[in-house]
């Protein structure tokens, strides 16, 4: 945690003071983090009243309301226009006094960490005023939105602006928007000299199906690898303590190993299919190895309206099933201050969250279903540098992922990194759809099956890979199917007979068997509803599942089973290495707390 030992104060030329010894609050890390809520406004050149009513009543209230861990705020978004008066970066036309300095002072006199949503790689009015700034698209024309990650954009405005950020407001982090999934291939003179050097290719080409055409992309995705560290790093050697989260940086946009010195890991998950967009990304990101939260848009794209609080509460409780920190987004008025009004209902899904954070933050996977999401299977067949979205697999995958929900298995989705020579622990891997593979890789996975292991192989992709397997193969260890439907159900009951959990009981519920500080649990949470095609009104009501049967295997009679939050204890029937409990209503999300 952060202690500073005295508050900043500014004079009216803008110089920063200390007062006398006045010692705050300690703020999180954002390690140590688990609640937040975003504001932004990309703020533009209509923006000509910024900061009028933005007042430290005003950030109270949403403090006193919600009591975050942390704060986002707009700072700079896509865009590119400032909402604050930067000497560095590019103001928006009015800016009434020092809106941040508002937002600083009293979030650092309440203890509570303070990040800039901040927009990187698209950044419209950079491009404006510097046009040699922009990547350049195939037909040579400047990208409208893009930067070049490989020109003068990040040590020109991305650090210095970063670096007044942190030291002039003393601001934690930033949480750096339209980064990984903003960069667009680039065929500006630099990139393009560099990559025919390096390839030998006599021109980058332009589309699928040239010469070369895999590794110009994979060119690209590395200059932006490179970009990431170089403006990360800086600002670690110049400020410590500042925090960098590069928005779906090393997540289901970009699953990857994580090669850059980030603080945290973070995404805002579909605002329109927000269930389905969290249940994919929180179970990519989880197994990353660094703290990580999602966050939701609190309004729908589609009609503008707020989503009520059951929504959000459904969507928070998928994020902490697999232990992962949570925040809102709220947008802002245009001259920067914050709709209250909206703000009540954010209050009601905190303390949702708070009563289920000491049960949830943290906990891990107890291995069962491994969802393979292979990094050069994607990356080859996806037209995005780094999007989940493309042909191959990532469909496949999608199917795969809502049938083993569906039989209410734990299941997480990881990539080669992940598996290589720690494929053990895994009772089943499913590999959906992949049609290229590294061949040691592929071997791997082979003799992990011919070894005990079990393996599941959806569609013609998997299906030529392991060709050789086929025959004779023990359709226990290695089962091939067409596609994920039926048929996979079938095969994930054949080959997973005796999953750790069983549910059984009416409603759509997803079943997460973890740990955390030593303790056996199971998360459970009613997915129920239209999240694709949510009504104009939002989802007011979920309806409850249940009662739900749930069978734990343990090594041994469990003293009590108990469900949280609430603590109500559950009667315990023990036979077979089996506990069985019954819990009579499922609401949105329920914690089952195994005491051995």
């Amino acid at each position: 945690m952060r202690r500073l030992v005295a508050i900043a104060a500014v004079t009216v030329s803008g110089a920063l003071q200390v007062a006398d010894a006045q010692t705050v609050p300690a703020r999180l890390r954002r390690a140590d983090s688990f609640l937040g809520i975003h504001f932004d406004f990309h703020a533009g050149p209509d923006c000509t009243n910024v900061g009028a009513r933005t007042t430290p009543e005003m950030v109270g209230t949403i403090l006193d309301k919600v009591r975050p861990d942390y704060i986002q705020i707009d700072c700079k978004g896509h865009p590119g226009y400032s909402s604050y008066p930067t000497r560095v970066g590019h103001p928006a036309p009015g800016i009434v006094g020092d809106p941040l300095r508002v937002w600083r002072d009293v979030t650092r006199q309440r203890g509570v960490a303070l990040f800039m949503h901040y927009s990187g790689v698209w950044d419209q009015r950079a491009i404006e005023l510097h046009p040699d700034w922009a990547a350049r698209n195939a037909d040579d024309k400047p990208n409208p939105k893009a930067t070049s990650v490989f020109g003068p954009y990040a040590d020109r405005l991305l650090i210095p602006q970063l670096r007044e950020l942190a030291g002039d407001y003393g601001v934690d982090g930033a949480w750096v928007d339209g980064d990984c999934w903003g960069v667009a291939l680039d065929y500006g003179e630099v990139p393009v000299q560099a990559f025919r050097k390096a390839s030998g290719a006599t021109a980058a080409p332009r589309k699928a199906g040239e010469p070369h055409w895999d590794e110009w992309k994979e060119f690209n995705r590395e200059g932006f690898r490179r970009y990431l560290r170089h403006y990360a790093d800086s600002l670690k050697s110049s400020h410590p303590d500042f925090e960098v989260i590069s928005n779906w940086a090393f997540s289901d946009h970009m699953p990857e190993p994580v090669s850059a010195n980030v603080a945290a890991l973070s995404g805002d998950f579909s605002p329109d299919d927000s269930v389905n967009s969290a249940r994919l990304a929180g179970r990519c990101i989880e197994n990353q190895g660094r703290p990580w939260d999602l966050m939701s848009w609190s309004f729908s794209r589609k009609t503008r309206g707020q989503k009520p609080p059951p929504q959000l509460m459904q969507e928070a409780a998928v994020v902490m099933a697999q232990g992962g920190g949570y925040q809102a987004y709220f947008t802002q008025n245009r001259d920067g201050s914050v709709r209250l009004d909206e703000i009540d209902g954010m209050a009601e899904v905190a303390r949702f969250c708070r009563e289920r954070q000491a049960f949830a933050h943290r906990s891990v996977a107890v291995p069962q279903v491994a969802l393979l999401y292979s990094t050069p299977g994607h990356y080859r067949s996806s037209d995005r540098l780094f999007h989940p979205s493309g042909g191959d697999g990532i469909g496949v995958l999608r199917a795969a992922l809502q049938q083993i929900l569906a039989a209410r298995l734990g299941v997480q989705i990881v990539s080669e990194h992940h598996l290589r020579g720690s494929m053990a622990p895994w009772p089943l891997i499913v590999v959906p759809g992949w049609s290229r593979m590294e061949p040691g890789f592929r071997d791997e996975l082979a003799a992990h099956a011919r070894a005990g292991g079990r393996l599941l192989l959806i569609g013609e992709g998997p299906a030529r890979l392991f060709e050789r397997e086929k025959t004779g193969a023990d359709p226990n260890r290695i089962a091939f199917v067409s596609a994920a439907d039926a048929t996979l159900a079938d095969a994930l009951r054949r080959m997973l007979p005796e999953p750790v959990v069983r549910v059984d009981g009416p409603g759509s519920v997803d079943v997460s068997p973890r740990r955390l500080g030593g303790r056996f649990m199971v998360h459970l949470v009613n997915t129920g509803g239209p999240h694709a095609n949510a009504p104009d009104g939002g989802i007011r009501d979920i309806p409850p599942a249940g009662p739900l049967t749930v069978s734990i295997s343990l090594s041994r009679a469990p003293k009590s089973v108990t469900a949280q939050p609430g603590g109500t204890t559950l009667p315990v029937r023990w036979a077979d290495g089996r506990a069985t409990v019954t819990l009579p209503r499922l609401d949105v999300h329920t914690i089952l707390v195994v005491a051995d």
